[in-house]
């Protein structure tokens, strides 16, 4: 079972972080390699092929956004954020320079694992592309643009199904208010923000159950949005 199970590339120069890693995630079965610098980090990114990269932006000797910049230019191998720089231009500026979700410290052991479940199953293919999506009672078939909840259909809008395709293929992940504006607008609308606010009011109506308290359509403050994936 060992063998088989994701490869993990931590990149964080606190020791005391660094262990809590090896001890939790090695216990959830996952194999490990550890550095403690930017350019050790994208030296064995590049040698040792992970299947993701756990990174610190605040490293020693280069700055993460850096290290995902440069991890980019030839690899998509997931790239998880753990910062303590909780500013929300911090995380806009990591995920747009690559990097495919973004956890403050301290951050709790059971949300990374699930992040890290969900952002090995888009490397490996396993959503990507699939004509039905489903989490919970909400299911979104792709093939005949039909969504359900609980076995109720919800009639959406062309922009509104978009909106929630856009989501649905990044599920599990932050998708920025700047991407998700390009990708369903146009490229031309990405500081009208105010259409977002508009058009996932409508789909949280629409598909949760109490849309003041969405189960499924989740607010990343100040970032983006995020489809539940678990």
């Amino acid at each position: 079972m060992g063998a088989e199970e994701p490869k993990i590339l931590i990149i964080e120069d606190e020791l005391e972080i660094r262990r809590f890693l090896r001890v939790s995630l090695s216990a959830h079965g996952y194999r490990l390699l550890e550095v403690g610098t930017g350019r050790d980090g994208i030296r064995d990114a590049a040698t040792h092929q992970p299947d993701l990269v756990i990174l610190d932006l605040g490293l020693p000797d280069v700055d993460g956004m850096d290290v995902i910049r440069e991890i980019r230019q030839w690899s998509s191998v997931p790239i998880i954020v753990l910062s303590a720089r909780g500013d929300e231009s911090q995380k806009v500026a990591a995920l747009d320079a690559g990097a495919d979700d973004y956890l403050t410290k301290p951050f709790g052991m059971s949300e990374l694992v699930a992040r890290l479940r969900v952002a090995v199953r888009h490397a490996a293919g396993g959503e990507a592309g699939e004509p039905v999506f489903q989490v919970g009672d909400l299911v979104v078939d792709f093939a005949r643009r039909r969504v359900r909840v609980a076995d109720r259909e919800a009639h959406l809008t062309p922009t509104e199904f978009r909106l929630l395709a856009m989501l649905v293929k990044y599920a599990g992940r932050v998708v920025t208010h700047r991407q998700l504006l390009k990708d369903v607008w146009g490229p031309d609308s990405v500081h009208e923000t105010h259409y977002l606010r508009v058009y996932m009011a409508q789909l949280r109506q629409k598909l949760e159950q109490e849309s003041t308290r969405p189960r499924y359509l989740l607010t990343e403050p100040g970032v983006g949005y995020r489809l539940a994936a678990e």
